[in-house]
This record gives structure tokens, sequence and C-alpha cells, in this order.
């Protein structure tokens, strides 16, 4: 990553991606796609009640056509998609208090399951690292953990109550079954499944308390190690955390994540999402319609790490950017989503 200090990096936007008639919510890139000769695909879903299926023309251009609509399932919003780890399924969350599970069949997908219990609209829906499990979070306060099983059945193994106000987003951690969920009160919870018996509890609040927060927490993601955590909010902040990875994959769940540093006074809007790239690199969407982009800086502080800005690009959107999803592929293109209802596909590239 030092050599990215030092370099002069632009963002240059190299599509922008129309068909969507409301704000778009989420992006989720396929994982299955965009490297060995298979062309990238995205999801993104929005208000006006579809998802669209975006995939690369060839993997060497950077154009993406619209494969597929998937609409006529939900009658409200669609909030959050995310793709199974294999990338033949993709699950989407609405405001209609479902979660739709798709999967492709031909050129078309059809809806394969729909999962209901939750009381009102979700938020947010993620699987874990094998896919044997998918969680949910919804305006009702409640995350879900749901089991994968055969024939596209899915069985709810756990509903966790601890949050007093909507949950905002459900993040697996990459690499062991802990679920981390953040929320309207100003809180993230991380959630284990008990040794003991097969349910699953709240091993630890991050609260103002203990350096959090001090207004909503909209969204989460994790270095490619899982050791670090970067976490945005209301409060104009982006915070990073760090664990134990050693510990906490030998099995110690109960390992507490440490506050590392604050990235404050860099934003003057509401942050709405951060994403980790495979290189260490934090973007961040906000409603000042700009994204940033932020790195590990070299400079050794007694305090711990230090992050800097290394790019603002201001006026990506003409209106509140909701999601940033780096390619998992590290290609350096980063999409965006934005209440002007576009995506835009950007390249992260030398000024050299």
């Amino acid at each position: 990553m030092h050599s990215l200090e030092q370099e002069a990096l632009n963002l240059r936007e190299v599509q922008r991606l129309e068909g969507h008639t409301d704000r778009v919510w989420s992006l989720a890139w396929n994982p299955a796609t965009g490297a060995d000769g298979v062309p990238a695909v995205l999801a993104s879903c929005s208000g006006d009640k579809t998802v669209r299926i975006w995939q690369q023309r060839s993997n060497s251009s950077f154009s993406f056509d619209c494969k597929a609509v998937l609409e006529d399932r939900h009658d409200r919003t669609v909030r959050s998609c995310a793709w199974s780890p294999s990338g033949k399924q993709l699950a989407t969350a609405s405001f209609d208090a479902t979660i739709a599970i798709w999967e492709e069949n031909g050129s078309d997908f059809e809806c394969v399951s729909t999962l209901e219990g939750h009381e009102n609209e979700v938020k947010s829906v993620l699987w874990n690292a094998s896919g044997s499990l998918l969680a949910t979070c919804s305006r009702d306060k409640s995350v879900w953990i749901w089991e994968v099983l055969p024939g596209n059945e899915f069985e709810c193994v756990s509903v966790l109550t601890g949050h007093t106000q909507d949950v905002k987003m459900v993040q697996w951690h990459p690499t062991v079954d802990v679920l981390f969920s953040c929320s309207y009160d100003n809180t993230i919870k991380v959630w284990a499944e008990d040794g003991d018996s097969d349910d699953w509890r709240c091993v630890q609040t991050v609260s103002e308390s203990n350096s959090g927060h001090t207004s909503t927490v909209w969204a989460l993601s994790f270095n490619v190690t899982g050791d670090k955590m970067v976490t945005c909010s209301d409060d104009l902040t982006i915070k990073v955390w760090g664990v134990d990875i050693i510990r906490l994959q030998s099995g110690d769940v109960n390992t507490s994540w440490c506050h590392l540093c604050t990235m404050s006074g860099y934003h003057d809007r509401t942050i709405f999402s951060v994403h980790w790239s495979r290189e260490g690199i934090i973007a961040t969407g906000a409603a000042d319609d700009a994204i940033r982009l932020f790195v590990k800086s070299e400079d050794h502080s007694v305090d711990g790490p230090s992050y800097k800005l290394l790019l603002k690009k201001e006026k990506a959107h003409a209106m509140d950017i909701n999601s940033v999803q780096w390619s998992p592929t590290g290609n350096m293109l980063l999409a965006s989503a934005s209440d002007d209802t576009t995506i835009k596909i950007w390249k992260l590239e030398s000024m050299q």
C-alpha cells in the first residue's frame, strides 16, 4: 500500500448505468464473476421495486449491459441484494417485509424461495462465507439468521433481539461465522453461536461508551484478512476497529473488537456506505454526493494506525450516494449507487 500513498491517483468514471426509475439503494458484485475470462456481473436494487442484473460485455471492456430485470415479486422498495458465495443465487430484501431468493434459469432469473417473518421493512440481507447461513435485519429491530437447506428451503434458526431501533445492515465476518449488525440506535452488535446450544447471542455491543458512534451507524465493512472493521455513521465519522484475529479464528468468539482510530473532519453530511477493497482502500459514499477514498498512513503514530484521505471525487452523483462497492477481483473497479437513479462504474488509476 506504500506506493499508493505516494502516487497521484484519479477516480475515472467509465460508465453510467441507467434504467432504474427511482433511487438505487444497494449494489452487489457477483463473486463468481469478473476473473478468469468470466465477465463481471453486478446486481442493483431500487425504490422502483425491481432488481437489475448488469453484465460486462467482455472482461476486457468496462461496458456493462442490463441483462435481466427482476420484477413483479416485491411490491415495495427493494433495499438490499446479495449474491451467494457460489454466485448461483441472489437474495433480495424489501420494504414489503419479505426476502426473495433468485436463481438464474437460462437467460432469465426465477424466484425459487420467499422468506417471511419480519414485521416490516427488511433493510439488509447477506450470506455467510460458506453460503450455509443467511442473515437479515429489519425496521422491526430484529436480526434473523436462516439456515440454508437443500431444495431452496430456508429455516429460521435464530431471531436476535437486542437493538432498540431500526437495524440498518447485517454483515458477516469474512472468515468466521460471527455476525455484525448496525443500527439507528447508534450501536454495532456482534453475534455468535452459543457453543452449548444452537442459539445465537450478542457477544459485544460497540456503543458510545466504548468509543463507538454517537448517531445512526449506517454500514460496516471488513478488510480482506478480517482483523479490522470500518464503520460509518450519521455522526460524520468513520471508525476503524481491530480484533485479535488468531484468537477469533481459534474459536474464541468473545474476543473483543477495539477502537483503533476515528476519521473525522472529512465529511459534512451523513456517510451512508463504506467498503474496504482487497488492496486496503476504504471508499465512502455520502449525502454530499461525493466519493472519498482513504488509505492507511505510513506515518506511525503512538496512538495506533491512522488513515488519510487519498482522494475526494466531488459531485460523483447528482444526489445522495447510497452504496459504494469495490469489485471483488481486485481490478480497482468501484461501483456507486445513488438517489439520482443511476449506478456508476469507476476505475481507480494512476495519473502517471
